[in-house]
């Protein structure tokens, strides 16, 4: 599907099938596929960034569950505070990865640094659709490419982060 994705400052993006086909003014991007379909962002379009430590992020702390959150807090354990939850086996490392992945979203990064040496932190990255790569490396909107991308407020917070044209976070 066609989809122009209009933010209310800056340049558009036009996604088909999960690729980045066009990126300009919206007013030429919709005269040009006027078929496509509109959805409005309150804010800018951008290529996010990447997460250098995103190994260390969801492999070295523990992100809490929410219904945890009473004993353990809503922040990462790391350190003693994580030793202290003993051993944790893989259905809670995994829940832990795509908490902490939904936060990695939430702070507009479209790409993460690995290896990741734990099997449910590298099957839970592998399904949130975030890019590996090898080495840091700065996101860029690219013709051709896959449709990543974020939306930022005025104020810096990521109100939406894009992976392959499908939205995977949208803030509040």
């Amino acid at each position: 599907m066609l989809t122009l994705h209009v933010p209310e400052t800056g340049d558009a993006v036009l996604v088909e099938d999960g690729t980045l086909v066009a990126v300009g003014p919206a007013a030429e991007l919709a005269a040009a596929r006027p078929g496509a379909r509109e959805r409005r962002w309150p804010g800018a379009i951008g290529p996010g960034h990447c997460e250098p430590d995103a190994a260390r992020l969801l492999q070295d702390a523990y992100h809490p569950d929410p219904r945890e959150a009473a004993e353990l807090g809503t922040a990462p354990l790391t350190g003693p505070a994580l030793a202290a939850l003993g051993p944790l086996d893989a259905a809670r490392w995994g829940g832990s990865a795509r908490r902490g992945l939904q936060r990695l979203l939430a702070q507009g990064v479209t790409a993460l640094v690995g290896p990741f040496d734990r099997p449910p932190v590298r099957t839970a990255v592998r399904r949130s659709g975030l890019p590996v790569l090898p080495e840091p490396v700065a996101p860029r909107l690219t013709v051709g490419g896959p449709a990543h991308f974020t939306v930022t407020a005025p104020d810096g917070t990521c109100r939406a982060a894009v992976l392959a044209g499908r939205i995977v976070y949208r803030g509040r």
